[in-house]
């Protein structure tokens, strides 16, 4: 293949099965040289332009067009064409995929490479080699196939030795430099989702606030610096809100803050909900095999932390703290109940009428100690943080509330680009009326039967601030029951490449 001119070119190796102990971006190996592969990829366009196909010889092309023409193959996005043995190559397979007809999204071309890795996961050969080179734009095109192949191929490892067949991944391209630096920066996006994967698919008895700070610390060989308060720390601050969900548990609460400073801007904050278990308090969830998946109820924090993560591994010259409130909802003598009335940092009182409505409470001490120790200039909050999101948007979309239009506008432009789609909500102050209370400042839920995403939303509003603010509620988003093209079953590591791609692309100012 290197005789040919045309892809006469230097080749990207890429080994993409995760191993204990080491990140995606360690098993990235770049080589100069392909060893011979046992599958070769290639790619065709709705328009029926077949790429890299002078790389081929007489005979293997004339067997590949006649293979496309008995399968009546189209090269509609995603369409997958199978060559068994094909003559003239020592490959034991030939695999082309189609590209569609119109222009690629990066996350629609991690959807291929998703693909693309799920078709080899059952093949035993190792060695697959990607033909690339004359692809317009190919060295992104890679970086964003390969993300997909690393999103695809990831599993949680942690109580299953089942054996994997480790793939090998080799890449023609036109600029072999460029595609490095656009592929470490993919790596580096994919390690962070791996991240938030990890720590969400971990049973509560593993992770539970004091370990998720230890894992928060490991980012300080990034060049993160990560400050943990403990509970002491917390009374100091009058933290009474993220005090009261944890002092049920034996495990006392902690804030985490990771933060990567790329650049001297005024920093961007991510606030992420962190209940390592929610049992719901003394409002128990106890019908339903829901409360078993409630180890998750942390993803919102996980997502933050896998976002400082990819920003630090790439370098990316952004300033970014990332807060994380970490609580277990417990039930204990020493649980908050129903009816108690607890003060936040900010000074406002809340009488809580549901303790399974905690992700808000936590959260508001979150975006106070964000907006009070950092002065950030927009603050983005991320969180499971209610059923009411779920039943309106299913898993198809993560809700957003905001009243800043260029924020609204950037955070549903990067989920649209890298396939982790957003739905703008109300947040309306009608809904805000339904946290009057009596004896308190407010209340921890709306009416029963209201909008309840919004009235959460609204219930933060009044400890976001004044600069421009959004909150995502990934409810529904941050796991999957069932295999899908970019992740297996359990936690999706959701938010992580959206929030990469904003804090990439866009610069912000106080006229947010």
């Amino acid at each position: 293949m290197n005789k040919n001119k045309r892809l006469a070119v230097k080749l990207l190796t890429l080994s993409c099965l995760m191993g204990a102990g080491t990140t995606q971006a360690e098993q990235y190996e770049f080589a100069t040289q392909v060893a011979p592969a046992n599958t070769l990829v290639m790619f065709q366009h709705q328009d029926g332009t077949l790429y890299s196909v002078a790389g081929l010889q007489a005979d293997t092309r004339k067997q590949l067009q006649r293979a496309i023409a008995a399968a009546n193959f189209k090269g509609l996005e995603g369409e997958l064409l199978e060559l068994l043995a094909p003559i003239g190559t020592q490959a034991e397979r030939l695999l082309l995929l189609g590209l569609g007809d119109a222009e690629l999204t990066p996350g629609k071309t991690a959807l291929l490479g998703g693909k693309l890795s799920n078709h080899l996961e059952a093949v035993k050969q190792p060695k697959v080699a990607v033909w690339a080179a004359d692809i317009p734009n190919s060295q992104g095109f890679i970086a964003e196939l390969t993300q997909g192949i690393s999103l695809a191929s990831y599993r949680y490892r942690d109580f299953t030795a089942k054996p994997r067949t480790e793939k090998q991944y080799h890449f023609a391209v036109a600029e072999p430099k460029v595609a490095e630096t656009n592929h470490l920066k993919s790596a580096a996006i994919a390690d962070g989702v791996a991240l938030a994967r990890d720590l969400t698919n971990k049973p509560a008895a593993e992770l539970y606030p004091e370990s998720f700070a230890d894992a928060a610390k490991e980012l300080k060989r990034l060049g993160v610096k990560v400050k943990v308060l403990e509970p002491k720390d917390l009374a100091k601050l009058n933290m009474g809100a993220l005090l009261a969900v944890g002092k049920g548990s034996e495990r006392g609460p902690r804030l985490v803050v990771a933060h990567w400073q790329g650049s001297d801007d005024a920093p961007v904050a991510l606030v992420g909900k962190g209940i390592t278990f929610d049992s719901g308090g003394y409002n128990i969830k106890a019908t339903g095999t829901s409360i078993a998946r409630m180890k998750s109820d942390m993803a919102g924090a996980a997502t933050v932390l896998g976002t400082v993560k990819a920003m630090a591994a790439s370098k990316a010259p952004v300033n970014l703290v990332g807060i994380m409130p970490l609580a277990e909802n417990m039930v204990s003598g020493r649980a908050m109940i129903p009816g108690d009335v607890i003060k936040t940092a900010q000074g406002l009182t809340v009488e809580v009428l549901n303790t399974d409505a905690e992700g808000r409470l936590v959260l508001a001490d979150g975006l106070w100690y964000a907006r009070e120790k950092y002065q950030p200039q927009v603050i983005v909050d991320v969180a499971t943080l209610t059923g009411s999101k779920v039943r309106a948007l299913g898993g198809e979309y993560a809700g957003l509330f905001s009243d800043s239009e260029p924020l609204v506008q950037q955070l549903t432009y990067a989920g649209q680009q890298v396939g982790e789609k957003l739905w703008r909500l109300p947040l309306d102050p009608a809904y805000g009326e339904e946290l009057h209370s009596s004896i308190a400042d407010l209340t921890n839920t709306g009416r029963e039967g209201s909008a309840g995403a919004s009235s959460a939303a609204m219930f933060l509003k009044r400890f976001a601030g004044d600069q421009p603010w959004a909150h995502l509620d990934i409810a529904g988003n941050a796991l999957v029951r069932s295999d899908t093209q970019l992740a297996p079953a359990g936690a999706t590591g959701y938010g992580v490449r959206l929030l990469s791609h904003w804090l990439e692309q866009h610069k912000f100012s106080e006229n947010q």
